[in-house]
């Protein structure tokens, strides 16, 4: 499958002064897959060593990391020449051998001149464990298919390419053919096995399957965070938070019977292992908006749509019509969309505003910093409705460029009220620098 991260892991490659590079994402976002079609098509060789499944192999990283010694040692029990320059080497699923962090320092330091991609999931953990080397790597982000990469999957290549430039005003025609392929997006997610099964059969209830199997092994790893939370209690709250998506959220009330310390470490983990993405209240008033953000005002959303249905109960009926489906479910939808389109776009820092008097509630979707500028972003399920709440924080806040509202209705332009009225699938190229 064609990724964004393509050309990414192509200017990595092209840097002087070129650090090792770890693609961190939660599991199953296509990581391998990327980074090996990357090694092939840009290098001679590309040498994979899999850390997860040859666990003897860690002994390599053991005792003194003289990086000559160690690439010696990898090319004899790979049984591959490593020629610095010529090869990618891929030190994948790296967070079951925190030593091979540790030895990407020296890799920069002794032989600049090989390319060393490590890519792992539930990395936090294991750097939470080490002396991690910090400025000597470098870190690049993977998630689940965007609405763009998605339209590549499914061979529309000319859709694609519309949609990473400016957003502009389309025909009806053209309108629609995105929004109904928007929606078939909703069903199937950007899981790439899911994907995959969508380009194979076109079938929603076998991308449905695909959506089970991955949440079943998520919830598998749950037993690799025994010693740090409760599993059923980390099994209570991701389902909980794919139900409270748009809303903000009280930790009391994801996971009923356990107490808040303990449902704060099930949810914080689960941010970790990068399946759920914590969405903090923030102030526009100025960069970086981490500056402001407060940890106990939060919203949430998942990893993927295709996910949120699972989780949040939804099924896809075996006769249900996509209209059927997508009005029924169409707000939390739309929200998880946006929130996850952003997530690429946002570098993952992602934040809402909500005011904080309490005389009267006001909230806005999401701020997103576009060429160094603040904008508020509303998402709207249907065609209309109001916008109390971007417009008091514009006014709040001059220094806000203006306000983005996302709904199915076509593009347009209030500048006198600073607002841009955007097609939901629109949400990645209007808030990408």
């Amino acid at each position: 499958m064609k990724r964004l991260i393509d050309k990414q892991l192509t200017k990595w490659q092209a840097l002087t002064r070129r650090k090792p590079l770890i693609v961190r994402g939660a599991r199953q976002v296509g990581k391998t897959y990327s980074i090996e079609q990357f090694g092939k098509e840009q290098f001679k060789k590309c040498v994979t060593v899999d850390l997860e499944r040859n666990r003897a192999w860690h002994q390599i990283f053991e005792g003194n990391l003289d990086v000559r010694r160690l690439v010696a040692d990898l090319e004899l029990v790979t049984g591959e020449k490593i020629v610095p320059a010529d090869t990618l080497l891929f030190l994948d699923e790296i967070q079951s051998c925190p030593r091979a962090l540790v030895a990407l320092r020296y890799f920069f330091e002794e032989m600049p001149s090989l390319h060393v991609v490590a890519a792992g999931s539930l990395l936090e953990f294991a750097l939470g464990e080490i002396s991690f080397p910090v400025g000597r790597v470098q870190f690049l982000e993977m998630a689940p298919l965007t609405f763009v990469e998605f339209l590549w999957a499914i061979g529309k290549e000319r859709a694609a390419e519309l949609l990473q430039n400016p957003p502009q005003p389309l025909v009806t025609p053209i309108h629609n053919m995105l929004l109904e392929e928007l929606g078939n997006y909703y069903l199937v997610g950007g899981m790439p096995e899911s994907v995959r099964a969508y380009t194979e059969t076109h079938s929603f209830e076998n991308c449905a399957e695909v959506h089970q199997m991955l949440a079943a092994a998520y919830r598998q790893d749950f037993s690799k965070y025994a010693s740090r939370a409760d599993p059923r209690c980390l099994d209570t709250v991701f389902a909980s938070v794919a139900q409270s998506v748009g809303g903000q959220i009280k930790y009391v009330r994801l996971a009923e019977g356990y107490a808040g310390t303990t449902i704060k470490r099930a949810f914080d983990l689960l941010c970790k292992a990068r399946v759920i993405k914590k969405i903090e209240s923030t102030s526009p008033a100025g960069l970086p908006l981490k500056t402001s953000a407060s940890p106990k005002k939060f919203k949430a959303i998942l990893i993927d749509v295709g996910l949120w249905q699972f989780l949040s109960g939804v099924r896809i009926q075996k006769n249900a019509t996509q209209t059927g489906f997508l009005a029924a479910h169409r707000g939390a939808m739309a929200e998880q969309f946006v929130g996850q389109e952003l997530m690429a776009t946002q570098q993952s820092e992602l934040y809402y505003w909500a005011r904080g008097a309490k005389s009267s509630t006001a909230e806005v979707d999401y701020l997103a910093v576009v060429d160094g500028s603040i904008w508020g972003v509303e998402v709207k399920s249907g065609v209309a409705g109001r916008l109390r709440s971007l417009h008091m924080l514009l006014e709040k806040f001059p220094a806000v460029a203006g306000g983005l509202v996302f709904s199915e209705r076509p593009y347009a332009v209030l500048p006198e009220q600073r607002l841009t009225f955007l097609p939901l699938y629109y949400a990645y190229s209007a808030t990408s620098s």
